[in-house]
């Protein structure tokens, strides 16, 4: 008998509208339209009481919140702690290869007006200059886990894997020999980068710090 009426109470109290737990003042015009309940001799106490499908008064009150918590399963775990080092190497690496990506794809955009090779050599040269003074100090403070999102990600902004770019400037030898340096760290040069399968959870990271840091374009 008690848990038909503590089921009965529960569904009561989800029916009822969200405004259910406020106080409120009902006009008479509206008591004059309601069917109000039927009160016995004893029924002395005053309670708090709500308006119901706009025909009828019940009693309403509040449940106490009651919070319950659970460890971590183990393999739910395990992908948390997966998932909380790419995003924190997807914030490390971020501003690197946005501003890598943007010196390349100007850089490709210049060498695309240019055929003399000896003057694309020298504007190459030059170019390397400007990357080796930005980025020679911060990129060698990150771990390998971090370099391989790094090729990710100036992979997404360049739209060129980074063996394409090093074949592009400093030509296939020196392509082939940092390729052959990455594999020896379990890397590659050569990753792609698919938002929309493989790399969808690097992705969704990067729209993250997009949005957070109020990045543009």
């Amino acid at each position: 008998m008690k848990h038909c009426v503590f089921i009965s109470f529960l569904l009561i109290i989800f029916l009822l509208p969200a405004k259910s737990v406020q106080s409120q003042v009902i006009p008479d015009s509206i008591l004059q339209r309601l069917s109000l309940p039927e009160l016995g001799p004893n029924d002395t106490i005053p309670v708090p009481a709500q308006v119901y499908n706009h025909t009828e008064i019940i009693p309403s009150t509040m449940l106490e919140w009651i919070f319950v918590s659970a460890k971590y399963p183990k393999h739910l775990l395990a992908k948390r702690k997966e998932w909380t080092r790419l995003r924190n190497a997807v914030y490390v690496t971020y501003p690197y290869a946005r501003r890598a990506g943007f010196i390349i794809n100007d850089m490709n955009a210049k060498l695309a007006t240019i055929s003399d090779k000896k003057k694309r050599k020298e504007y190459i040269q030059s170019r390397e200059k400007d990357l080796k003074k930005e980025f020679t100090d911060p990129l060698t403070n990150l771990s390998i886990y971090q370099g391989k999102v790094l090729m990710k990600l100036i992979n997404r902004q360049t739209g060129n894997n980074c063996y394409e770019l090093i074949n592009e400037y400093k030509g296939s030898f020196s392509a082939r020999f940092w390729q052959t340096v990455a594999f020896f760290f379990n890397s590659s040069l050569k990753q792609p980068y698919n938002a929309k399968e493989t790399d969808r959870t690097i992705e969704e990271i990067v729209i993250e710090v997009e949005r957070m840091y109020g990045y543009a374009g």
